[in-house]
């Protein structure tokens, strides 16, 4: 039952504001959440992201949640959704529909309370609500934590509840001593902050700074330890999929503990990142209870046990990958020991590597007992030599993505792989844009650009033909047209191509397009524009003119439905009839535009519309300025 299709910067359209909260951010348990693992056990996970006010010790609690199986009927488990980018934690507030009853498109389920306000969670599927894992009144609850499970089927809700109280009770009985030695190694492994000595302070999480982020990169930290925070002042600059953006602090105080440190990477969603305190006495008490937490940690190397503890336990490895068997060779591992991560048991040789860093073994030496080589032997041994330097010789360097070039690459293949590419090709003529671009500067000393132009040219096209002004709406299985012509325009940037966004284009002049596309661009390759100026949009250009490419085939840029790319202008030489009727050669400056649409939404007749629309504006450019 998926809660978006997130065209809205913070909440999507199916949540809406009941009142505002006057609720000061709580404390949050450092506790365990719950996550949907891949043979459909809910299994504890380790979570960290902990934020608020703390003035106690932190203890781990948690209130009616049990484990089930999905392994015998499908169904669908609700996890607390992220209703604002900081939230980490919510509170239900009150269930609008109880165990059984039935769900349609639309209904609330529940008011769930945020640190913002209180808001409604809208169902976008039908079925019947199986089981409410988390009750009324149920305070903190960590984004992502199961909530409640669906079905599509009504014979089915007793098959969740059976299951989840029948697993609830094996779960009763699980725990034994090595259990709970390996959860309190897993805890201590996860958790560097102790809090059991701390004075009343705050720990700040990784906020979600946009509806797609799940983790962040701390780029720069602009308050350092010990200094004064101000409402309103800026944090830090996190790196996130899709921008660099700065973190606001909303209350008063002094930061106390920088955790996570300038350059740390890949930091997840509501993991820590910093202590605040209101004091300036409570700062050096902060800084010492974490050093002294972050000692114990390293000191607290695992101990050999009894030696009932200490026998390894054998893993049933069906498939072992030719790169693994090699590495087993060279270090003499056994590989029963070795725990395989790959499809069906497979081993592979990330396994291995991951036994070997862990354990700091070094290559097996040859056996003494080899006899001595032959004369074959020999040559074939100066051949494998001459190989390994030939490797050797061949440089290369690893170049590491940044976030954003990651979910670009991810977004785009998943454009490639859902969405059906309909391409559509045309020819227009140039020179009428370029007389105008030309009358501007030199008459009304406007300086625009040739993109400039051609955005206006696209924003009056979809204008004049609304259907390609749409999306698809996945939950709905329906093309939903938009209200608003929102284009957006590929920039290059450092760090990966960004799409900023200009709002309701067809109501803006030539001019106007121009400064805004250059505050757009320059904040683009700075890294600093805001979620609501490159999140939503309804068509992309991407504009290749600059460069000697006459035409290419641009991905979809998902949801929208469609992408214009533009090609450089050429002179080419076609015939044309004069006023007398001959036919005369004449040059002309063309410029190729091609279409890529998703087919779902564009048919050949919407198609064929807009190219022609496009066409016309081309060749009657100036009534663009009426």
């Amino acid at each position: 039952m998926a809660l978006s299709r997130l065209r809205h910067p913070l909440i999507s359209h199916s949540l809406r504001i009941l009142s505002s909260s006057t609720r000061s951010i709580s404390r949050t348990p450092n506790s365990r959440i719950y996550s949907v693992g891949g043979n459909g056990n809910l299994r504890p996970t380790s979570w960290s992201g902990i934020t608020g006010v703390c003035d106690r010790p932190l203890k781990s609690k948690w209130i009616d949640v049990k484990f089930f199986s999905s392994s015998d009927f499908p169904h669908e488990v609700l996890g607390m959704p992220a209703l604002s980018p900081t939230m980490t934690q919510g509170n239900i507030a009150k269930w609008r529909k109880k165990e059984g009853d039935k769900i349609a498109v639309g209904d609330i389920l529940c008011e769930i309370e945020t640190d913002k306000a209180t808001l409604e969670f809208e169902s976008l599927e039908e079925g019947f609500l199986a089981k409410i894992l988390v009750p009324d009144g149920s305070k903190d609850v960590p984004v992502g934590q199961p909530i409640a499970i669906t079905v599509e089927e009504e014979s089915n809700i007793q098959n969740v509840s059976a299951s989840v109280e029948g697993e609830s009770k094996v779960e009763e009985k699980r725990p034994t001593n090595q259990d709970v030695a390996d959860e309190q190694s897993k805890t201590e492994s996860t958790s560097t902050i102790d809090t059991s000595d701390l004075p009343p302070h705050e720990i700040l999480g990784m906020p979600a700074l946009s509806p797609t982020m799940n983790q962040g990169n701390i780029a720069k930290w602009n308050k350092k330890e010990g200094d004064k925070i101000e409402v309103g002042d800026i944090l830090c600059e996190i790196e996130t999929d899709k921008a660099t953006l700065e973190y606001e602090s909303l209350e008063e105080g002094y930061l106390a503990k920088i955790v996570a440190p300038e350059g740390t990477k890949e930091v997840a969603v509501g993991q820590p990142i910093a202590i605040t305190v209101e004091d300036a006495g409570d700062i050096e008490a902060v800084k010492n209870s974490f050093s002294s937490s972050s000692i114990n940690q390293k000191e607290k190397a695992p101990q050999p046990g009894p030696k009932s503890e200490v026998k390894t336990s054998k893993n049933n490895t069906a498939r072992i990958s030719p790169a693994a068997k090699l590495l087993i060779t060279e270090y003499g591992l056994d590989a029963s020991t070795l725990k395989a991560t790959g499809p069906h048991s497979t081993l592979l040789k990330s396994d291995v590597l991951s036994a070997i860093k862990s354990a700091k073994l070094s290559p097996k030496p040859a056996s003494s007992k080899a006899k001595a080589p032959s004369s074959q032997s020999h040559q074939a041994a100066a051949s494998q030599d001459s190989k390994t330097d030939l490797k050797q010789s061949d440089a290369y360097e690893d170049f590491p993505n940044s976030q954003i070039r990651k979910v670009i690459a991810k977004r785009l293949l998943e454009s490639k792989l859902n969405t059906p590419h309909l391409y559509l090709s045309s020819d227009v003529k140039l020179d009428p844009l370029l007389s105008l671009r030309k009358d501007l500067i030199e008459q009304y000393d406007v300086k625009v650009s040739v993109n400039d132009i051609i955005i206006k040219v696209v924003a009056a096209a979809l204008k004049n033909v609304p259907e390609a002004n749409a999306y698809w709406s996945e939950e709905k299985g329906e093309v939903i047209l938009c209200d608003s012509v929102d284009i957006s325009i590929a920039v290059a940037t450092e760090k990966g191509l960004m799409t900023p966004i200009l709002k309701n284009a067809d109501h803006k002049t030539i001019s106007a397009i121009s400064s805004e596309v250059k505050e757009l661009a320059a904040k683009a390759r700075a890294g600093k524009l805001k979620p609501q100026e490159f999140q939503g949009g309804t068509f992309s250009i991407s504009n290749l003119g600059m460069y000697p490419v006459d035409k290419f085939c641009a991905i979809i840029n998902p949801p929208q439905a469609c992408i214009l790319a533009v090609g450089r202008g050429n002179k080419v030489v076609e015939p044309v009839i004069d006023a007398d009727g001959i036919e005369k050669p004449s040059v002309a400056t063309k410029l190729n535009l091609t279409l890529s649409a998703d087919h779902r939404v564009f048919d050949g007749k919407v198609g064929g519309a807009f190219l022609s629309a496009l066409k016309s504006n081309f060749s009657d450019i100036k009534r663009l300025l009426l």
